[in-house]
């Protein structure tokens, strides 16, 4: 196939196979897309949209949102397609070109779908293209068609699709490579904010849809630094274009990765700098979701488990893998902020100790392996429900802690010379130049082999046991000491002090209540706590302790203060609509609440190594 980047030459007659899409309707919410294919290479052509996209673990079933398909002849006559599955139609007798039709229903704002109003357009790829599977290894043209509303003239695209004859506004003709690449490229459309900035020479950039007060300086230099230390970190940066899709709105968060660029959901104020410099702990979160999406450019979309390359996208495709690729991950996105200096060490190992926290919170880590938590994803990390802090353990969190655990591990005993930095090294020069996918206990082998240390134990124990991390010996190697405290409230997260201090357990019924609301409405109830024991239940809605009337603000004040005067507490709650009278006897809060203190008096090895781990690759 010879493709021209000439807009004249009509880039529609160098490709068989050719997309166009339209933000139609707006008020509706819909996309019209058509397939065009100028020569089938049979008579039959199979068509599906995706049961889920990569990087977000869970069914999807895409198709249920597809409002109407049809297809015709070049010359207009109508074919029939038969609906397969949920998800698959054939067409037989294709004898020429055939054009299939359809439109797609676009009202979920995440990362993973598609989402169209007047105030923008935005969708990810497998939400909205079917495939050719006849032809899904060719390269295929992508035409973006702007709405067809006067006062929307103003719009323009964001995408990382390469582009053959785009006007200036972005709308107009790009080309993939094949199916895989062609729903590897979200593509934001409407009236946002552009920002530029370079990572060894290649250009960046930042869509922000949403209203917003970002201090766009500010932003450009900390994203700068942060991809800047991942290069560092691999040698390399493998792209030559990268583009950050941002969308702001009053409370979200959510990211997914792609080879070429990311889609990012935030709240507006987590966004936001502050306005005399410093930094918020809600800045940091954006900075670090910045920072994980970014780190996936290497680890998943090109570091990737072989499950992944040899599954399918219209079914489940298990891995115990999942700990690594995004435990790791997150490990390296809050790291990466202390080695840019976007954050100073205290903050980022007050943002360790909360790591540590929601770990300990939950009592599913001694129920759920790592490895289970990983190969289980589909049907449980991403399907949680109300007892899921007591039967389930984070592949996130505790992956991170690993991660965290086998670094320090690996440092202190080759006295420095060697760390995860050099696995993680190894792991790029095999599988992701190389395009090899990982095998399952692929990490373990390489992170052996370059260590030269014998593993195993610590692995199984890390992914294959419900053992807590021995993480405070390992943290004394770099200088910082560990506590574990009763929790104090609802919103006591740990974090970094500089000195530790004795707090009497206070009272609870350890429950959760749902975020968001006024009410104290149970969300979640602590397995083996007083409010299990009580009989309390998730979704009961608390109206008095002892005849004083519950808010989620007052609930822990109140049982402590009644627990501590009589010992026990009388709680009236509505159960569905019925009201009910139950007596609990609160017990002091667990010690679940992770502290960590930098120590200012070091001997000169574990300076040493502390500066080393923090500094990271020059």
């Amino acid at each position: 196939m010879s493709v021209s980047t000439s807009a004249s030459s009509g880039p529609r007659e160098h490709f068989d196979l050719a997309y166009r899409i339209r933000p139609s309707d707006v008020r509706a919410h819909r996309f019209d897309v058509e397939i065009r294919i100028a020569r089938s290479p049979s008579d039959r052509i199979t068509l599906s949209m995706p049961a889920w996209i990569p990087g977000s673990y869970m069914i999807r079933d895409f198709a249920r949102h597809l409002v109407r398909i049809g297809a015709t002849t070049a010359d207009g006559d109508t074919l029939e397609l038969e609906k397969r599955d949920k998800q698959t139609w054939v067409c037989d007798g294709v004898t020429g070109g055939v054009t299939i039709s359809y439109q797609v229903y676009a009202w979920e704002l995440s990362v993973r779908t598609a989402h169209l109003d007047r105030t923008h357009g935005y969708f990810n790829g497998p939400s909205l293209f079917l495939c050719v599977h006849e032809m899904a290894e060719q390269p295929c043209l992508v035409e973006l068609l702007p709405p067809l509303d006067d006062d929307l003239r103003g719009w323009q695209v964001a995408t990382s699709l390469l582009p053959l004859d785009a006007r200036p506004s972005g709308f107009g003709h790009y080309q993939a490579e094949d199916y895989a690449d062609l729903i590897d490229h979200p593509v934001e459309m409407g009236t946002f904010k552009l920002l530029r900035f370079e990572v060894l020479g290649v250009p960046h950039r930042v869509a922000i849809t949403g209203r917003h007060w970002i201090d766009e300086g500010r932003l450009r230099d900390d994203l700068a630094r942060i991809c800047a230390r991942h290069a560092a970190l691999f040698g390399e940066l493998p792209v030559d274009r990268y583009l950050f899709l941002l969308t702001l709105v009053g409370e979200g968060y959510g990211g997914l990765e792609h080879r070429f660029s990311s889609s990012l959901l935030c709240s507006r104020e987590d966004a936001s700098s502050p306005l005399a410099g410093g930094s918020t702990e809600g800045y940091n979160r954006f900075l670090g979701l910045c920072s994980h999406e970014y780190f996936h450019l290497w680890q998943v979309k090109r570091i990737r488990p072989q499950a992944f390359i040899d599954g399918g996208l219209d079914h489940e495709v298990h891995t115990r893998l999942l700990w690594a690729f995004e435990g790791i991950t997150s490990y390296y996105d809050d790291l990466a902020l202390a080695r840019s200096g976007c954050v100073d060490h205290k903050t980022y190992a007050g943002m360790l100790a909360a790591t540590m926290t929601r770990v300990m919170r939950n009592p599913g880590r001694h129920v759920q392996t790592l490895a289970e938590s990983s190969f289980d994803a589909w049907t449980k990390f991403y399907k949680q429900d109300e007892n899921a802090p007591n039967a389930l353990v984070s592949y996130y969190a505790k992956g991170a802690l690993v991660a965290l655990a086998l670094d320090l591990t690996i440092r202190d005993a080759t006295d420095g010379a060697l760390s995860l930095d050099d696995v993680m090294r190894e792991l790029w020069r095999r599988h992701g130049r190389t395009g090899v996918g990982v095998g399952e206990r692929g990490l373990e082998a390489v992170a052996c082999a370059v260590s030269g240390l014998e593993l195993d134990g610590f692995f199984d124990r890390a992914l294959d046991s419900t053992e807590d991390l021995d993480l405070a010996p390992l943290l004394e190697t770099v200088g910082i000491r560990m506590s574990l405290r009763p929790s104090q409230g609802p919103k006591d997260n740990g974090g970094c002090v500089d000195r530790f201090e004795t707090r009497a357990p206070v009272p609870t019924l350890a429950i959760r209540l749902r975020t968001g609301s006024r009410e104290a409405v149970i969300q979640n109830v602590i397995a083996g706590g007083a409010g299990e024991q009580a009989g309390l239940a998730p979704g009961d809605h608390l109206l008095a302790v002892d005849g004083l009337r519950v808010t989620a603000d007052n609930l822990e004040g109140l049982v402590a203060r009644a627990a501590e005067h009589s010992g026990g507490v009388l709680l009236h709650l509505f159960r569905r609509d019925e009201l009910m009278g139950l007596s609990a006897h609160p017990r002091p809060a667990v010690a679940d609440t992770c502290e960590l203190m930098l120590l200012d008096t070091l001997p000169d090895a574990v300076a040493l190594a502390r500066a080393a781990w923090l500094a990271g690759p020059a």
